[in-house]
């Protein structure tokens, strides 16, 4: 039988040991939740990418037809494809948001791209973003600047 003090003390101590239970930064729009927006450190001038995960609650698919920031001359919507044995970055159209489904960007997959950052974005910086969806119209979103290598957002507080 375990003491009650432990679980306790083990209760009191979890939210301190556990980062991954950390809140989520949510957006939400139209049906969508558009969840912890990232995109990666780079030089001025450089190119970036944007990646979070888009949520449909919704019981009708909507499409992501675009976007804009200022930190970028041009953004994109991109896709990997494999040509032979190399992944190659191709822009799409648009991206669909499945009814009752999600999409995730992400590095190495369906992403935005920032082409021409017209300013250095640092690890610790937000960079504004405006998403145009076909049926949630427009949302803007801080794309948390994570370190240049990173595969992930880190967990927010």
């Amino acid at each position: 039988m375990i003491d009650r003090r432990i679980l306790l003390l083990a209760a009191a101590l979890l939210p301190l040991a556990t980062p991954a239970l950390a809140h989520d930064t949510v957006t939400e729009r139209g049906g969508l939740s558009l969840v912890n927006p990232w995109t990666r450190a780079s030089g001025q001038g450089m190119q970036g990418g944007g990646y979070l995960v888009i949520r449909n609650a919704g019981a009708e698919a909507d499409r992501l037809l675009g976007a804009a920031s200022p930190a970028a001359t041009r953004v994109e919507l991109h896709t990997h494809i494999r040509d032979g044995d190399v992944m190659r970055m191709r822009p799409v159209r648009d991206i669909v948001v499945p009814a009752g489904g999600a999409v995730e960007l992400q590095p190495g997959g369906m992403h935005i791209m920032l082409v021409g950052l017209t300013r250095a974005i640092e690890v610790g910086q937000s960079i504004p973003i405006t998403l145009r969806f076909e049926r949630a119209g427009e949302v803007t979103v801080e794309l948390a600047v994570q370190a240049a290598g990173a595969r992930a957002p880190a967990h927010r507080h």
